[in-house]
C-alpha cells in the first residue's frame, strides 16, 4: 500500500498550486490564443505563452537557479543581449531609403515620440518612480526591443509587463491605428495624394548613412550607442552587399533563434505573484495612452507642415507611421488611403516616416536612459 508521506510527495506539486498561478497560466493561453489564431506577433506572444505557462507551473525545476529559464534570463534579458541581437536583424531588413528621399520625415519620427515623455509625467503622478516612468513610457514606442533594453536596464522587476505590452500594442498596431487617424484627419486631408520622388540614392549613400548616424547619435546620445549600433550594423551589412551570409543570418536563423530565446526569458518573468498587481493594469493602461498620443502627434504633426507651407502636400495619414512599429505601420497607413481612395499610394511615404520612427525611437530611449542616470 501507498502510506500517507509517499502520496504526499505525489500531490506535491497539486499542493502548491496558486490562485495567481492559475490566472497566469490562463494568460498563457490567451498568448497562444492571439499567436496561433490571430496571428498577432506569433514569433514573440507565443514563446512568450509558453515561458510564462511553465514559469507558473508549480515547484518547476527550469525556475530554479540552475533552471534552464533562469540561465535563459541571465545570459540575455539580465545583460541586455537578446535586444541587441535582434537590432542586428531589424536593421539588415530595413530600407532607409525613403527616408533618404524625403529627409523631411524625420520630423514625423520625432513628433511620434511625443507620447513617450507625456506619458512618463503622468506615470510619476500616478506614483511610479522615476525609471519605472521611464519604463513605462517607452512602450508608445512599439519597439519591442527597445522597451526590453530600457526596462531591463531601469525597472527589470516590470520587464514583465512592460515587454507584453509593448509586443501586444505592436500586434494591434492595424486595430489602434486607423480609430486615431480617422478622429484627428478630415475626409479632404486623407484624399490627399503625395507624388513619389524620382530621386534616385546611391549606393554610397545608403552606406554612409548607418555609420554618419552610428557616429552623430552615439556622439549625441552616448546611451543610445548599443541600440542605435547595432541597428546601424545590420543596416550597414545589407547595404554594403559584402557580407551577403551574414546579413541573411541577422535576419533570419540568428534573428529567429533569439527571438525564441528572448521570448522564453521574457515569459519566465511573469510568474502570478509578481505580475498580478494593480500597477500592471497602470501599464497596460498608460502603454495604450502613450501609442495613441504618438500617433496622434505624428498625424498632427503632418498637419501642421501643412498649415506653415500654406499647401496640402502632406497627408497627414503618414504622420501616424511615425512610431517604430517597422514596416506594420506604414502599411496600415497605406491601407486607411487606400480605403478612402483605392488609386492613393502612400506605402513608400510612409515607410520613410515609419524609418524615422525606428531611428527616433532608439534616440528616445538613450535620453530616458541619459535622464534616468541609467549606468550611472
Amino acid at each position: 500500500m501507498i502510506d500517507q508521506e509517499t502520496i504526499g510527495l505525489l500531490m506535491k506539486g497539486v499542493n502548491n498550486v496558486t490562485w495567481q498561478s492559475l490566472v497566469m497560466i490562463g494568460v498563457s493561453f490567451v498568448l497562444f490564443y492571439l499567436a496561433i489564431v490571430k496571428d498577432y506577433e506569433p514569433l514573440l506572444l507565443l514563446p512568450i505563452g509558453a515561458g510564462c505557462m511553465l514559469a507558473n507551473l508549480p515547484l518547476s525545476p527550469l525556475m530554479d537557479d540552475t533552471g534552464m529559464l533562469k540561465i535563459l534570463y541571465g545570459m540575455g534579458v539580465e545583460n541586455e543581449l537578446y535586444p541587441l541581437f535582434v537590432f542586428i536583424g531589424i536593421g539588415a531588413l530595413t530600407d532607409f531609403g525613403p527616408l533618404l528621399e524625403n529627409p523631411k520625415f524625420v520630423l514625423l519620427g520625432a513628433a511620434g515620440q511625443f507620447g513617450i515623455f507625456l506619458t512618463l509625467i503622468l506615470a510619476l503622478l500616478m506614483g511610479f518612480t522615476q525609471p519605472e516612468a521611464a519604463s513605462i513610457g517607452i512602450i508608445g514606442a512599439i519597439d519591442g526591443p527597445t522597451s526590453i533594453y530600457v526596462s531591463g536596464l531601469l525597472a527589470p522587476h516590470m520587464l514583465g509587463p512592460i515587454t507584453v505590452a509593448a509586443y501586444s500594442y505592436m500586434s494591434l498596431v492595424p486595430i489602434i491605428m486607423p480609430p486615431v487617424i480617422y478622429a484627428l484627419t478630415t475626409k479632404r486631408e486623407r484624399l490627399i495624394r503625395m507624388p513619389y520622388s524620382q530621386r534616385k540614392i546611391s549606393r554610397r549613400t545608403r552606406i554612409m548613412f548607418p555609420i554618419v548616424v552610428t557616429v552623430m547619435v552615439g556622439t549625441l546620445v552616448p546611451f543610445a550607442t548599443p541600440l542605435i549600433g547595432m541597428l546601424m550594423l545590420g543596416n550597414l551589412m545589407k547595404e554594403s552587399g559584402a557580407v551577403e551570409r551574414l546579413t541573411k543570418a541577422s535576419s533570419n536563423e540568428i534573428a529567429n533563434t533569439v527571438t525564441l530565446l528572448l521570448g522564453l526569458a521574457i515569459g519566465s518573468t511573469m510568474g502570478g505573484a509578481d505580475f498580478l498587481k494593480t500597477s500592471t493594469l497602470f501599464i497596460l493602461v498608460l502603454g495604450l495612452l502613450a501609442f495613441c498620443v504618438d500617433c496622434a502627434a505624428g498625424v498632427l504633426f503632418a498637419k501642421f507642415i501643412n498649415l506653415i507651407t500654406g499647401g496640402n502636400t502632406v497627408n497627414p495619414i503618414i504622420g501616424a507611421a511615425g512610431i517604430s512599429a517597422f514596416p506594420m505601420a506604414a502599411r496600415v497607413c497605406q491601407r486607411v488611403a487606400q480605403d478612402e481612395d483605392f488609386e492613393n499610394f502612400l506605402l513608400m511615404h510612409a515607410m520613410g516616416a515609419n524609418a524615422a520612427g525606428q531611428v527616433a525611437s532608439v534616440v528616445a530611449g538613450g535620453v530616458l536612459l541619459a535622464l534616468m542616470g541609467a549606468g550611472g
